[in-house]
């Protein structure tokens, strides 16, 4: 199997955020202070020479000595601020960004530092979102606080605010690829593609060589079924990936292939990656999907993987695939593989639902309910997510919540008689007879006794004395009949 890999979140240099700030501080200090305040300024300026310079220790000194002439001085606390973070002393930071904003309290530059710092803190992300909202109010435009304010929201799953902001700070930096990928990946989160399309087609127009538009883009094409434009894509990747020797970027590239079903061609990079990349985790990754060991239940497929995890523990695929070999006959084991090839990489929704079915298997529904909900919010087309989501919900007695997902199983596959079965017994034991009668006769409609004769037994049992509830105008009436 073959998986692609995650792009990187856009990487916005923080040096070049500060450079920005300082910019406008100078401005600032320049406008405010005339010669009646020349020796604070003098040292101000002294002390961002020696800050360009990296003398940190001497730049904090500086601006010490013009806080004492002038303490309500927001620029110098501001300066200071950034040569704290610089030596890494961010306590003291965050200290000065807070004074530099009760100096100046309508200056959206300090918020919007301190957000920063938070948000690149962590455990401190959520107070992170206060400052940076306090700067836009200040400062529509302050792209620092956007940009951050932005990347807080993509890691929360808010897709509606995140793309909102990113549209924002494409709008106040249209020349800047990054921030296009950034919109397009929250687009395609969005699920507008086309939009992310066009992003990502900006960000090329910027930087021909953005390889991680190139990346997203072929996925587009991927998804829609593109196959011929996403070659093209993968294939320009490939040859930019020789160019700048990024031995990543040619294992995304070898991925991409195995997508396309170009198995050799994928096989080809793998063999052509110098050996530490080869030994990295992605490199461990796509060696499992290149391998010729096929995820059959044969006793010499098992003893493979169990020679493969034995040399690779953090091989998740050969992990995986034992997995479901064993989740009928040591689901306990299956769900040790499954835990342990989750934690090696979390965004596998399969993984994440092999867990799942294997605690269905040990009946811990509870735990297993949480887990495969969690993967339908991620993953929302996933059958066995939807089927073993349903087997934990039904078992606990959660009815209601059950027939929602048979109902989502029957459409996706209604040739499979036995799940109206399930939503007739869940509407049963919910005293909604009418819904149950109409699921129990579709089940018979379409039922094979080869296969359902002790399912079909017990309906037929059921039907009568269920007529006669009906009849009797007993049980919940049926939503349908009351609209």
């Amino acid at each position: 199997m073959f998986f692609g890999t995650r792009t990187r979140p856009v990487a916005f240099a923080l040096a070049f955020l500060f450079a920005l700030a300082c910019a406008q501080a100078v401005a600032v200090a320049q406008d405010d202070f005339e010669d009646d305040a020349a020796d604070p300024v003098k040292l101000f300026n002294k002390g961002q020479d020696a800050h360009a310079k990296k003398n940190y220790e001497q730049a904090i000194e500086l601006y010490d000595e013009a806080l004492k002439l002038r303490p309500d001085f927001a620029e110098v606390e501001f300066q200071k601020a950034g040569a704290l973070i610089a030596l890494k002393r961010t306590a003291e930071a965050e200290k000065s960004y807070r004074r530099a904003s009760e100096m100046k309290p309508t200056w959206s530059l300090p918020p919007a530092a301190l957000g920063l710092l938070l948000a690149r803190t962590p455990g401190r992300e959520r107070e992170a979102e206060a400052p940076l909202r306090r700067a836009l109010e200040l400062d529509a435009r302050n792209l620092t606080a956007a940009i951050a304010l932005a990347e807080l929201r993509t890691r929360s799953g808010d897709a509606a605010e995140s793309l909102s902001l990113w549209r924002r700070a494409t709008e106040l930096k249209p020349e800047d690829a990054s921030l296009w990928v950034a919109r397009g990946r929250a687009e395609r989160a969005a699920k507008d593609s086309p939009a992310a399309l066009k992003s990502f087609e900006r960000a090329l127009a910027s930087e021909p060589t953005n390889s991680e538009a190139l990346l997203a883009r072929a996925d587009l094409y991927l998804e829609s079924g593109d196959k011929e434009h996403a070659l093209e894509n993968v294939r320009g990747l490939e040859n930019l990936s020789k160019n700048t020797s990024d031995a990543k970027l040619a294992i995304a590239v070898a991925n991409r292939y195995g997508l396309l079903g170009m198995r050799d061609e994928a096989k080809r990079i793998y063999d052509s990656l110098p050996e530490e990349a080869k030994t990295s985790e992605e490199g461990k990754s796509l060696s499992a999907a290149v391998s010729d060991l096929r995820c059959e239940d044969t006793p010499e497929s098992r003893a493979s993987l169990e020679k493969l995890i034995a040399a690779d523990e953090k091989n998740a695929a050969a992990l995986a695939c034992l997995g479901i070999f064993l989740r009928t006959s040591d689901p306990q084991r299956s769900l040790e593989l499954f835990q342990r090839a989750n934690r090696i990489d979390p965004a596998n929704a399969d993984y994440a639902v092999g867990y799942g079915a294997a605690l269905v298997q040990l009946r811990q529904f509870d735990r297993a309910a949480s887990i495969l909900q969690r993967v339908v919010q991620l993953a929302p087309k996933h059958y066995e997510a939807h089927a073993n989501l349903a087997a934990a919900l039904y078992e606990m007695k959660l009815y209601k919540q059950a027939v929602s997902e048979y109902k989502w199983i029957s459409q996706a596959r209604p040739e499979l008689a036995i799940v109206q079965f399930f939503i007739g017994t869940a509407h049963d034991r919910l005293g909604e007879y009418e819904d149950a009668l109409a699921a129990y006769e579709a089940f018979l409609a379409a039922a094979d006794p080869a296969h359902n004769q002790l399912e079909m037994d017990k309906v037929n049992l059921r039907l009568p004395s269920l007529r006669n509830q009906i009849k009797r105008g007993e049980g919940v009436k049926s939503v349908r009949k009351t609209q």
